[in-house]
């Protein structure tokens, strides 16, 4: 298994274990996104190979990707029907339009947290949420694209190391979310960390 060289090849294989384990696909070839886990002894071992080869573990960030999604508790029934029905006219990019408006909201009300760690978050989970509730749209949504055409957010990525070094930090950065969220209350001070 070659592992991917540059960083669209990586944010495709990041996307596309996440689709996979939002949509149930390779059950058997993919581990759980929930628990970072192997689903069997073979799996485990063949992965131990393949990350002696490389460190760049699509499934890991996906994982983190999904748990910093997590933290992002707004109601996305109104923004998820308008994709809808976008996607249903042929418009597929309305969920980039959509996914930066609720980033840059997000991220003005908490400017400790900076729109790239918004977009990142708010993206994933708006993913999420689709589909679960539509999953026929989610392979419709360009992720990818979105990501590796957001020049913020890829410069960001980048200058923190790429998704490798997102890989080993990104367990942090929910809880630095956690931690800004008290921000706001002018006692704790966050520094953007990725």
């Amino acid at each position: 298994m070659k592992s991917p060289r540059t960083f669209e090849e990586q944010t495709e294989c990041i996307v596309e274990a996440l689709l996979s384990d939002l949509l149930g696909e390779d059950e058997w070839t993919f581990r759980s996104l929930e628990t970072d886990s192997f689903e069997s002894r073979a799996e485990h071992q063949l992965s131990a190979r393949v990350e002696a080869s490389s460190t760049f573990d699509s499934v890991i960030i996906a994982s983190r990707l999904r748990r910093l999604g997590d933290e992002y508790n707004e109601d996305l029934e109104q923004p998820a029907q308008r994709i809808i029905a976008e996607l249903a006219k042929g418009k597929v990019e309305e969920f980039g339009v959509m996914v930066d408006s609720l980033s840059k909201s997000w991220s003005s009300r908490n400017p400790e947290l900076g729109y790239e760690s918004a977009f990142l978050a708010v993206s994933v989970k708006l993913l999420v949420y689709l589909s679960r509730k539509v999953p026929a749209v989610a392979r419709r949504i360009q992720l990818v694209e979105l990501i590796n055409g957001n020049r913020e957010v890829r410069g960001y990525i980048e200058t923190h190391g790429g998704w490798v070094s997102a890989q080993r930090s990104l367990k942090f950065f929910c809880w630095h979310l956690w931690l800004c969220s008290f921000a706001s209350l002018h006692w704790l001070q966050c520094d953007p960390v990725f």
